[in-house]
């Protein structure tokens, strides 16, 4: 179930990234198509992914030293 869970939280995120960026960004501005924004969200994704796994990395290695 953490496989599910983690994939659910991946796309869900990417739905999240998307949609909002459609919304934000004509109130600055910026234009862009659907292609870009896809690719937009893809990079927003990475960057979530690497941000949840070094501070769980983190976490675990406070946990493991005792760190309350």
């Amino acid at each position: 179930m953490s496989l599910v869970e983690a994939a659910t939280n991946v796309v869900v995120g990417y739905v999240l990234a998307i949609a909002t960026q459609i919304v934000v960004f004509p109130w600055f501005g910026i234009e862009t198509g659907l292609a870009e924004h896809l690719t937009i969200g893809l990079a927003f994704v990475g960057v979530s992914l690497v941000r949840g796994y070094l501070l769980r990395r983190l976490f675990e290695a406070l946990r493991l030293c005792g760190v309350q």
